[in-house]
């Protein structure tokens, strides 16, 4: 195994169930989803020595599958993922950004734009058993951190997007940001409505939804990362995390969202790897009581997690000032 890392979590009925993103190599890149289970949300072991889901069970063996994350919606498991029809061969720097390549491979013009990452949504009744069940995304669009909400919103399904060509005057924002788009079957989906911009210089790169929404008396705590461009020659970034309260009924609605990020790259595991380095990537998130237990990838290399109280992290989200997002 070359890397783990970014991985959706569920918890139900004593079990913590996480589906790793993992690969064995880097060229090509090709990723895989796997399961594991464990009793206390901290040591883990393998349901299986195979993947649940592979790149060909999407629709190309040379392709990747990524980044899922979990909702349990009316009694069903839903899993929404990235996927790239054809794997990158990848050439991490250990400074920035990997740079990557078109695969030369039977099948795959070369042109980026036959390779865009799409994503899919996984059904299952039983949590262990996936097959693919819809595209939430168009094929000709780069859209990925796209995340379903717990529970439906007026009668309707309720995901993040994050379509990295919707930039420009005519999307009201110069980056790629956090959109939202509503289905009535999982099929189709309504032209994605902007929720923010990115604002703040920790995200002067682009910014995306990272886990699944907790809802709160307060409205949906939504956790999101935001990329920092520290050196566009040598694609050295930081990847941070911080919190938005969008309204309860209208999610596009931003209530609060603090100016300082929540959570950075400061442990050495956080800091260097193998693939990017300074980089954390929340995406699964478990809440029990008043903790919330945050999963996440660094570096893209391994996966990590952190704890703190949900309700001093909604507080601080509240106490941002609304003058904050002029």
């Amino acid at each position: 195994m070359a890397t783990v890392f970014n991985p959706g979590v569920h918890y139900e009925d004593g079990v913590y169930t996480l589906f790793e993103r993992t690969a064995g190599q880097l060229r090509p890149f090709i990723c895989y989803i796997g399961m594991m289970q464990s009793q206390d949300g901290v040591h883990f072991e393998h349901v299986s020595d195979q993947p649940i889901f592979t790149p060909e069970m999407a629709g190309s063996k040379l392709g990747s599958v990524q980044d899922p994350r979990i909702a349990k919606i009316d009694g069903v498991y839903y899993m929404t993922y990235a996927y790239r029809p054809f794997a990158w061969n990848s050439h991490p720097t250990g400074v920035g950004v990997p740079e990557s390549f078109e695969p030369e491979v039977e099948g795959h013009t070369g042109n980026p734009e036959d390779n865009m990452t799409r994503t899919g949504i996984l059904r299952s009744e039983n949590l262990r058993d996936w097959e693919h069940y819809s595209w939430a995304t168009p094929k000709t669009l780069d859209d990925r951190d796209v995340i379903l909400f717990p529970e439906k919103i007026n009668g309707r399904f309720a995901a993040f997007r994050r379509p990295l060509q919707f930039v420009g005057e005519k999307y009201g924002t110069d980056r790629p940001t956090a959109w939202i788009s509503y289905s009535e079957d999982l099929h189709e989906w309504t032209e994605p409505e902007l929720i923010d911009v990115p604002r703040f210089d920790w995200e002067n790169g682009r910014m995306g939804m990272s886990t699944p929404p907790i809802k709160t008396e307060h409205g949906w705590l939504a956790l999101h990362h935001g990329v920092d461009v520290e050196d566009a020659a040598t694609k050295r970034v930081v990847y941070r995390l911080g919190a938005m309260m969008l309204d309860l009924e209208n999610p596009a609605k931003v209530l609060r969202r603090p100016k300082d990020f929540l959570m950075e790259p400061e442990t050495y595991y956080e800091k260097f790897g193998l693939y990017i380095p300074y980089t954390i990537f929340p995406s699964g998130i478990v809440v029990r009581d008043d903790e919330l237990s945050l999963y996440y990838g660094v570096c893209d290399t391994a996966i990590a997690l952190a704890t703190v109280s949900l309700s001093e992290v909604v507080d601080w989200v509240m106490s941002a000032e609304l003058r904050d997002l002029d």
